[in-house]
Formats: C-alpha cells, structure tokens, sequence
C-alpha cells in the first residue's frame, strides 16, 4: 500500500495539507488578536490579506481543506470497514474526484477574480 503508489501520496498530501491549516490557524489568530490595538491596525491588516498572493493562499488553503477532509473520510473507511482497505486505491481516486468537483467552483470564483484584478470579490 505504500511503496510510491497511492497510499504514499495520500500519506504525504494528507500531512502537507495539514500543516498548511495549521499556519493558516496561526495566521487567523494573530490577525483576530490584532483587534486589541485597534481597527486601524486591524484594518490595515484586513487590506494587506487582500492582495493578490493572499487570494493565491486563499486557494491552497481551500484545496488543502478539501483535500484533507475527503482524505479524512477516506482513512475513515479504510480504518472502521472491512473493505476499504481493499479499494484504497479506488477511494483515492475518489477523493480526487470530489475534490475537483467541489473545488472548482472556488477555483473560478476567486481565481478569476485574481486574474480580472478583482482580487476575487
């Protein structure tokens, strides 16, 4: 299961994409503890999480939240059935297919904002 092959990337993505919440969390704390000092700074901070690379971040964070949670329910299946470890191969691929569909939508929506320079608004 995991010599390179599915089961080793699903071990890999489902780490990286959950180390990347965890810096967003970081991230959202600080910016919500930058209310203490006032809405000027906590403003300035709203308008410099609005620039372009911001929005770019805005996208790996939403397809590392997908991902790990589909990913999650994957391993759900595989730890509480008595087939799914059988068809982790299968289940992987369905990951990947509820992630497209469901990531698609923002990847449009914000995505082109990016590209318009609406910054996704």
């Amino acid at each position: 299961m995991y010599r390179g092959r599915e089961g080793q990337w699903a071990f890999y993505l489902h780490r990286i994409s959950g180390l990347g919440i965890l810096v967003f969390l970081m991230l959202h704390v600080a910016n919500i503890s930058s209310a203490m000092w006032g809405p000027e700074v906590s403003n300035a901070l709203m308008k410099f999480y609005h620039q372009p690379v911001f929005q770019v971040g805005l996208l790996l964070l939403i397809a590392g939240v997908l991902y790990h949670g589909f990913n999650g329910l994957r391993i759900i299946l595989m730890d509480f059935t008595s087939w799914g470890v059988r068809y982790q191969r299968q289940l992987w691929y369905g990951v990947w297919v509820l992630f497209v569909v469901f990531y698609l939508p923002f990847l449009i929506k914000i995505g082109g904002g990016i590209l318009g320079g609406g910054h996704g608004d």
